[in-house]
């Protein structure tokens, strides 16, 4: 019965339109049952998905260059939107003659035009390296953990590798 009133609940909450104040209170996750906060959050699989699509984009990218790294690598052809092709085995030159669109992937082009700005160098095997943390990512998500706790490892990398780190690039 108790799934049967909550159930009864969640129709009334449905229909009903809570007030501003009311509104805000529900998003902050207050409220005065917990079937106003599932009516706000009903499609709880929607971040999750979001975030396994914007790995894949990335992940993607990371992918279509991984196999022109190294001495054994191979060259990729390139036609640009002039009809004139490139080829070339240059992580750099390949990411800035493909047209990437989405916003995740899109990151990765940036990161390995960072990577060339500040370096000169190592812009395949920074995106390389980050599609496979990227994947390693993807998989504990989709063993349940939670992105928190994925995260807090790499902060705390982060910090202790700053201390090996040229000085401007510490937090």
């Amino acid at each position: 019965t108790n799934n049967l009133s909550s159930a009864k609940m969640a129709t009334k909450t449905a229909t009903a339109k809570p007030s501003a104040p009311a509104a805000a209170k529900i998003a902050m996750g207050g409220g005065k049952s917990d079937s106003k906060n599932k009516k706000q959050f009903k499609d709880k699989e929607k971040p999750t998905d979001i975030r396994l699509s914007n790995i894949e984009a990335a992940k993607a990218v990371a992918d279509a260059i991984r196999t022109s790294l190294g001495p054994k690598g191979m060259d990729k052809m390139i036609q640009g939107k002039t009809g004139d092709v490139t080829i070339t085995n240059d992580g750099a030159t390949i990411l800035k003659e493909m047209q990437v669109f989405h916003p995740a992937a899109r990151m990765l082009v940036e990161l390995s035009k960072a990577q060339d700005i500040e370096a000169g160098d190592g812009t395949t095997s920074v995106v390389v390296l980050c599609g496979a943390l990227l994947d390693a990512a993807r998989k504990l998500l989709q063993r349940g953990i939670h992105p928190t706790t994925i995260s807090k490892p790499s902060k705390l990398l982060r910090t202790k590798l700053s201390r090996y780190s040229h000085p401007l690039l510490s937090p």
